[in-house]
């Protein structure tokens, strides 16, 4: 689609606010000028990122939400370190916990990088029954024990859609 059909397309929906996700949405040449486009017609802007991509370009005019990927998703390669300084009060970064080991990790990563800055969310994988699935999943309840009893200035987030309607749920 082109900048003024997604326009078009947003308009009736008559929204204050626009999350820009994907895949990954800085891989796209387009999405500053897109950015751009949206802020120009009043719209609030966010931009789900998994942080590999450089967020200079965009940082200063849309919330950002930076996904750091754990060691069990198996595409935690550390480039979006470089990210960390264009980052505002108002952005946040996103822990996937799907392990004891993430949990730890992720701790580790806000403590050696003071990322107490930003606001900081921890959202469980919730193992599904009966599926065998590339990743183990931890409790829910056992993660937000693990946040209170190690003070982490954390929120948890969990999946809603999934508790409502399950994993495998399309057209959600």
């Amino acid at each position: 689609m082109t900048i003024s059909e997604v326009l078009n397309e947003i308009r009736p929906y008559q929204v204050k606010h626009v999350l820009l996700t994907g895949g990954e949405p800085l891989l796209q040449r387009q999405t500053p000028e897109l950015l751009r486009a949206l802020k120009k017609e009043g719209y609030e802007v966010s931009i789900e990122t998994h942080g590999e991509v450089s967020i200079q370009a965009v940082a200063e005019d849309a919330r950002i939400v930076m996904d750091i990927k754990t060691p069990s998703s198996g595409m935690s390669r550390g480039n979006w370190e470089k990210n960390l300084p264009y980052l505002k009060s108002s952005d946040e970064i996103k822990f996937v916990i799907a392990s004891p080991a993430d949990y730890s990790w992720a701790k580790q990563i806000i403590q050696s990088h003071k990322l107490s800055t930003v606001k900081l969310l921890f959202s469980p994988v919730v193992p599904v029954k009966n599926s065998p699935g590339k990743f183990p999943g931890v409790d829910p309840t056992w993660l937000a024990e693990k946040i209170i009893q190690d003070k982490l200035p954390v929120r948890m987030q969990i999946q809603l859609h999934k508790i409502l309607w399950g994993a495998d749920r399309t057209g959600v």
